[in-house]
Order: structure tokens, then sequence, then C-alpha cells
């Protein structure tokens, strides 16, 4: 999972309140609210509160909000109902929120055909769906015969190709600029063979088909999609842990720690939730066991933090990525060098 959407919570110094709510309504939401807001009062300040109540009694959804200094930095629905959570601490208590979002794999869904494409982009906020439509004709073949027959199907397939590259340049831009890493693509037979032949070498090692789909039908296109990204976890989740096993990576929050003080991890592997305390400073890597390292590093005052919340902050501000699997008991890290 990349944390590129989470690293504005650190640009905003704390306390932070953690506030998880589950999917209620009218007056069942409103008394849910009054609970959590009487559990927050004293640790939070009105501002904050208020500025919490406001975003919590908008939406039905299971929502997680994190707020500080009077407003609320990130409010996210959650598909999963979370148990309710409300608590103040320096750093946001994301580790719940990213474990019922999954994992945040940017990536465009494509649907190919004669006359062009249809576009979802997924990353870098909510997906946005774009249509890439051709005025070049013709686009049928028919079987009219005679000496023009050759021409007017040679005419077609240029017209294909031409939409094809229309789509191919705007799946690289798209791939650009969202940094896709998969790209599932479904649609005419002959389009999909001409969109591979122009999407540059970046995007033509991304593109996973799916063999349902058309613009008229998204319904089991859209299953194959789910089923096909679960795939691609799946078998990315085992190849992180291949790479730990295999490199003898850090295991336990104390090595781990060191390695992202270090700016040397690219993939945080984790079991779920890690309440152990660590001590922090207000620097991104600031973190560590023992308070007295922190101080060697020029920290004059560590405080104490949820491993989890201080290992999610370190890894968003590294750039390194955050896995939840069940193959390590321990908090784990893939090593960039």
């Amino acid at each position: 999972m990349r944390l590129d959407f989470i690293r504005l919570l650190y640009e905003r110094r704390g306390p932070y309140a953690s506030v998880y709510l589950g999917a209620l309504t009218g007056p069942e939401r409103a008394a849910h609210w009054r609970s959590v807001r009487d559990r927050l009062d004293g640790q939070v300040d009105k501002r904050t509160l208020d500025a919490l109540e406001e975003e919590a009694l908008r939406a039905a959804a299971g929502r997680a909000l994190f707020a500080t200094h009077g407003d609320v930095v990130l409010a996210e629905s959650l598909a999963e109902p979370p148990s309710e959570v409300a608590m103040c601490s320096p750093l946001p208590h994301v580790t719940t929120m990213l474990m019922r979002r999954g994992e945040n794999v940017p990536h465009l869904r494509v649907i190919v055909d004669h006359a062009g494409a249809e576009l979802t982009v997924f990353g870098g906020g909510s997906p946005r769906r774009a249509v890439v439509a051709s005025d070049l004709w013709p686009l049928q073949k028919t079987a009219q015969g005679g000496w023009s027959q050759k021409r007017y199907e040679r005419a077609v397939d240029e017209t294909w190709e031409k939409n094809a590259v229309a789509t191919a340049r705007e799946v690289d831009e798209q791939v650009r600029r969202i940094g896709a890493e998969l790209i599932l693509v479904a649609g005419e037979p002959k389009s999909r063979s001409y969109l591979l032949e122009h999407l540059n070498t970046k995007s033509v090692d991304r593109v996973m088909m799916v063999e349902h789909g058309s613009r008229s039908n998204h319904g089991q296109f859209e299953h194959d999609v789910e089923k096909a990204l679960d795939d691609w976890l799946g078998r990315k989740r085992a190849e992180l842990l291949e790479r730990h096993q295999e490199s003898a990576g850090p295991v336990g929050v104390a090595r781990v720690a060191q390695a992202l003080r270090e700016g040397r991890v690219q993939a945080v592997l984790s079991p779920g939730e890690l309440p152990r305390p660590i001590w922090i400073g207000e620097g991104g890597t600031q973190l560590a066991t023992d308070a007295g390292e922190l101080r060697r590093w020029g920290v004059d005052e560590p405080v104490q933090e949820r491993a989890d919340s201080a290992l999610a902050r370190a890894a968003a501000m590294t750039d390194a990525q955050l896995w939840f699997t069940d193959g390590v008991t321990d908090v784990a890290a893939v090593l960039r060098y």
C-alpha cells in the first residue's frame, strides 16, 4: 500500500483526535456522536470537537476522521464499518483505517473498442472516468464486394488503429500522472492488440488482460477486475515476503525503526495493529524503542506513541509502502539496499 494520501496528516503538528464511527443514520448517529464527544471532552479543544461534529454528522457511512487545531485534516468513508474509536494522541491513529481501506493500488481500468475507449483512473483522489471518442470513420466492415472491398477494409483497419493510438496516448499520460502500477484492459480483441502495439514500454509492462467487458455492459468487467486485482495483490505480497526472507531483512520494531530512520525501507510488512509503545520526536523518521537513542539523535524531549502510528508516519515520509499480511508475526521490512 502506498501512503501518499496520508502524508498531509504529518504536515500538521498534533496532538490529533482520531475518531472511527460505525455506519449509523439519523438519531442513532447523533447519539453515537454525543458519546464520542463526551469521551474526547477535556482532551481535545472545542474548535476541533466542533469541526469533528460537523463532519461526523454529514454522512451515514462508516467514517474515519483525523483532526487537529480546529480542522479535520482527513476524512475517509470505509466500506467495512469500523469499531468505535475515540482517542487523542501525538500522531493520528491510522492503522484501523488502513487495514479496512485495503491496498491502495493506483491503476487504470480500460474498455477499448473500435471507436475509442473508456478509462477509469484509480489513484490521486476519487475515481475519474474519461472517454476517448473518435471522429474517424469508417468503423464497421461490410460485405460490399466489388473492386473497392479490400480498400474499404484497409481503411476500416486504419481507423481502428488510429483510435487505438489515441487511447494509448491517454493511457500513457495517466500512467505517468498517477504512477499506475496496473492497467486492466478488456474489449474488442483487435483493438486490444492495437493498443498493446502503441503503448510505451512502461505502460505495456503493467497491462493485464481481462476476459469480459464492453462499454455497454460493465457488470462482468468489474467482477473480473476485482478478482484480477486480488490475484495481483496476492502475488505482490508473496514476492515481498520472499524477498524479505531471502535477504534476512530486519524483524521487530527496533530494527525496522532503525532501517526507516536510515531511509532504507522499501516496504513495511505488518501483522496488523501494534499498540506497543515507542518513542518519537517531531520529525517523520524520529522513532526508536529507546528514548536515549533519540536524544543522541538530537531529540530534546521524546514522547511515547503507539508503534503502528509511528511506523506508518515514518513509512509515509520516506516513500515506503505498508503491507498487512499474516505471513509475519512481528513487524518486518523489505529493504531497498
